[in-house]
């Protein structure tokens, strides 16, 4: 019977006059995760308008150091920075098969009297590589600011639980206890080493500049007629005019491919950070310690309607892993570059760049909403503390009645004989720990009995938990929160989708 309602279906496709406005793939990454800001930077808005400031700061460099422009070209070109006829442009790129070109003569009907010194002496890379390293520049400097609002958020979190004694674990085997906010300190000083590298490469990220063909400089060589001076000078007024103080000083065609390479090492960076934290989150929402956000009629699976799964963590954790598999493909991008370009970094470079921008920004927008949500349940986490606590309070028991007289080896031995005998009744009944009240019937440990209640205190087994998380936040994490104040005072753009 269900065949017959098959026989005519196509369960392979779709037929061509259906669905028509839905037939184009869409990337996850911007349909579904992207931020408007971090979509903005690598838009074809940005990149193109890019590309026009590129062109008047030439030309304006030019005209200073003497070449024969005008006023009147500066003007037009200024006028029209954004007009852009996209269409024009892709007819003209059709006509000449160049993405340059073809904006350049979109740039000329818009700016007709300025059409003779458009990219003049520039190769492509004047525009595309500037432009590139102009994006990069912008998109850390929202990275840095999102890694900001991050640690601002973990810090409350960190000091609002910085005496709360939890599980330690190693191996994911119970040890020795620390605190919630403690743990939490391990997730931030990650995330403020990435935060160190992002300042250090928006502090240190050069401008290709003027460089020619194949950075020689040759073209601008021969349009100020051979004076060196000029042509380094028109290098730095045009790095200047786009906001950079440092360039590369020597370069083939385009900037050293190895700067790529930097820069989404740096994400990755971020990336494993953000994985680390995400993966304690969803270990500790599996014990019930911990829950991140979860919104009134969110649904947390369909088939099982009880169920409050990590989804925020866990796309953390799978966008995450993708960055991380970028720096390998920059690494063989530069490494594959035959002396001064080849073309087989352009296609590559399309996609993990900005990608890997779009990703880390999803993530830290999830970082900062998990942070600012995230639930603790104290009673849960005493209750994990107080079954394990037993078996790490022998020591102090055992130091304690030695000192009250007794015999060391009797009751090292009394100790592991209980121990053994509670630990069968944790795993093969299944029934709580009863290590304490073995201890507490028995004449061996009478000098104790008294005072067993004060040994077993969580607090006294965290160590300097306490006084780490304050000399943490104080000498590390307060400095960068004071020194970029401004960013915690903006607002994410865009909410979190689950």
């Amino acid at each position: 019977m269900s065949q017959a309602f098959f026989d005519d279906v196509d369960v392979s496709g779709f037929p061509d006059d259906v669905l028509t406005d839905h037939q184009k793939y869409e990337h996850p990454l911007v349909a579904r995760y992207a931020t408007k800001e971090m979509s903005a930077i690598f838009s074809p808005a940005m990149k193109f308008t890019t590309w026009r400031k590129l062109w008047l700061a030439l030309a304006a460099a030019e005209k200073d150091l003497g070449l024969d422009i005008s006023e009147e070209q500066l003007q037009q070109m200024k006028d029209n920075l954004y007009n852009i006829d996209f269409a024009k442009a892709e007819e003209f790129e059709s006509k000449f098969r160049h993405d340059v070109m073809g904006h350049v003569h979109a740039f000329g009907d818009v700016a007709e009297k300025a059409m003779p010194i458009i990219h003049l002496g520039a190769t492509s890379c004047y525009v595309g590589d500037n432009t590139d390293i102009i994006q990069i520049k912008e998109a850390l400097k929202l990275v840095q600011s999102k890694l900001v609002q991050t640690l601002g958020i973990l810090k409350q979190f960190a000091e609002k639980h910085k005496d709360v004694p939890t599980l330690g674990f190693t191996h994911y085997q119970p040890a020795q206890l620390t605190t919630v906010g403690k743990r939490c300190t391990l997730w931030m000083q990650d995330l403020l080493m990435d935060y160190e590298r992002v300042t250090y490469e928006l502090e240190n990220l050069p401008m290709r500049g003027v460089k020619g063909t194949t950075g020689t400089q040759a073209t601008f060589l021969e349009l100020f007629n051979g004076d060196h001076d000029k042509v380094k000078e028109l290098n730095v007024k045009v790095c200047s005019l786009m906001g950079f103080n440092k360039w590369v000083s020597v370069s083939g065609q385009t900037y050293s491919r190895k700067i790529d390479y930097h820069v989404l090492s740096v994400l990755s960076g971020i990336a494993q950070s953000a994985y680390k934290m995400c993966g304690d989150i969803r270990l500790l929402a599996n014990l019930k310690e911990v829950e991140e956000p979860f919104a009134k009629n969110q649904i947390g699976s369909s088939a099982m309607a009880y169920k409050r799964n990590p989804m925020r963590s866990e796309r953390v954790c799978s966008l995450a892993r993708y960055v991380m598999s970028l720096p390998p493909s920059a690494a063989n991008t530069h490494a594959n570059q035959w002396f001064e370009r080849t073309l087989d970094d352009s296609a590559i470079r399309r996609i993990i760049l900005p990608e890997g921008f779009l990703a880390v920004d999803v993530i830290l927008n999830l970082l900062v909403n998990i942070a600012d949500g995230m639930v603790l349940w104290p009673n849960v986490v005493d209750k994990h503390v107080r079954e394990e606590l037993p078996f790490m309070a022998t020591e102090v028991i055992l130091m304690e009645c030695v000192k009250a007289g007794g015999d060391r080896q009797v009751l090292h031995e009394a100790i592991r004989v209980h121990s053994m005998a509670a630990g069968a009744v944790v795993k093969g009944e299944g029934k709580p720990n009863d290590l304490m009240e073995r201890i507490a019937s028995d004449p061996l440990f009478a000098a104790i009995h008294n005072k067993l209640d004060q040994l077993v205190d969580p607090s006294l087994f965290i160590g300097r938990s306490k006084e780490q998380v304050e000399e943490f936040l104080t000498d590390d994490v307060n400095p960068v929160l004071e020194k970029e104040s401004k960013h915690l005072e903006k607002e994410v753009v865009d909410g979190v989708n689950v």
